[in-house]
């Protein structure tokens, strides 16, 4: 049996009811999202969302980095986005750890320094949120028309709080 049969057979599962072929691509209710990878995040269920309605980027911390930035641009200029929401979420690994303990933890695993590798902990998410969202609206490729607002995600109860 190979490495991703599980995954291959769920897939024809999924491919045998599908029927959204030849969609355009755009986001219909006009939002991006940035998020963590956290597997806890489902972001379209979250905000009520169905297939098709919302760009989603994500990395880990949900921070907006440059390549969440580029998504963002075409998203706004290319991809029907008119809002975005930036959602970090609580108990986050990468705001409950310092780069060190990470380091560690990875270093241990690997055998070997990984201290040359930043993995961009999350000291305050607050305030990262803020800077983040500040980033987006100032950035000189997002129109000022794009409304965008930052929350934080609690992954014990489903309820967004809006803190931007």
């Amino acid at each position: 049996m190979g490495d991703f049969d599980d995954l291959l057979k769920a897939n024809n599962d999924y491919a045998a009811t599908f029927d959204q072929g030849g969609f355009d691509g755009k986001a219909h209710a006009g939002v991006a999202i940035v998020t963590c990878m956290d597997s806890r995040i489902d972001p379209l269920r979250m905000l009520g969302l169905d297939y098709g309605d919302a760009k989603i980027f994500r990395n880990p911390g949900g921070r907006v980095t440059e390549a969440a930035l580029e998504a963002l641009v075409l998203g706004a200029h290319l991809l029907n986005v008119d809002r975005i929401l930036v959602i970090p979420h609580t108990r986050c690994a990468m705001a409950s750890s310092t780069e060190a303990e990470i380091h560690e933890k990875i270093g241990a695993a690997v055998g070997h320094d990984v201290t040359w590798h930043a993995f961009h902990v999350i000291a305050d998410q607050k305030q990262s949120l803020a800077e983040d969202v500040r980033k987006v609206r100032s950035h000189p490729l997002i129109p000022e028309s794009v409304k965008v607002g930052g929350f934080i995600y609690d992954v014990d109860t489903g309820l967004l709080s809006q803190e931007v």
